[in-house]
């Protein structure tokens, strides 16, 4: 019979998130995590597999815990709305963070995936998953006319995952309210309006 894990997942997988965050993929040693997790090495082979496995594992539980959850609260909203709410989330989220870490996964994106292809595959089905988000809400708020049709919900889709990006990265160098609502602001305004449409035709 297995021994039951005699540890809290979530909670070993938080610290080991908080690890990554402070020293980058490559500079997590597996002593460091073990030191944050408080867990030997031993035990984080049998639990999660080597590093690049915890990792994997790490990002997945961030994402659940992070974007999953704040499309799960928005989807009570009006499709617009639910747009503009979740940058304007995302804005405050970046300006709260004094050590200016930035998310998990736009930073992978910079720093891990392009020098691994396993760990491509990972980030990009992630930003994939991030881009159907948009997409479908795009597609949703055209059906209800509160989303303007001049773009497509394909193209708008991928205009919002590279705001999402820039918003993160740009908020590890330059944390200024002004500056990211400046970056959200024209491109929530590309939604609006379809009026305009049905006057300019």
């Amino acid at each position: 019979m297995a021994r039951p894990r005699e540890f809290d997942e979530a909670t070993v997988l938080e610290a080991a998130i908080q690890c990554f965050w402070d020293k980058g993929f490559e500079g997590s040693s597996m002593r460091d995590l073990a030191d944050r997790m408080q867990m030997t090495g031993a035990s984080i082979y049998n639990a999660f597999g080597d590093k690049k496995a915890l990792f994997r594992k790490a990002l997945d539980h961030y994402v659940d815990h992070g974007f999953d959850d704040r499309v799960r609260r928005l989807e009570g909203l009006p499709p617009r709305q639910a747009l503009s709410v979740f940058f304007y989330e995302i804005i405050e989220r970046s300006l709260a963070d004094p050590a200016c870490k930035g998310c998990m996964v736009i930073n992978s994106t910079i720093d891990v995936a392009p020098h691994d292809p396993q760990m491509q595959e990972a980030v990009g089905e992630i930003l994939g998953r991030m881009e159907r988000y948009f997409g479908d809400t795009v597609r949703a708020g055209q059906a209800d006319g509160s989303i303007s049709k001049r773009q497509s919900p394909e193209d708008m889709a991928r205009l919002l995952l590279g705001l999402l990006a820039g918003i993160r990265a740009l908020a590890r160098a330059r944390p200024e309210r002004d500056l990211l609502e400046g970056m959200v602001r024209p491109v929530l305004s590309l939604l609006d309006d379809p009026a305009i449409d049905e006057r300019a035709d």
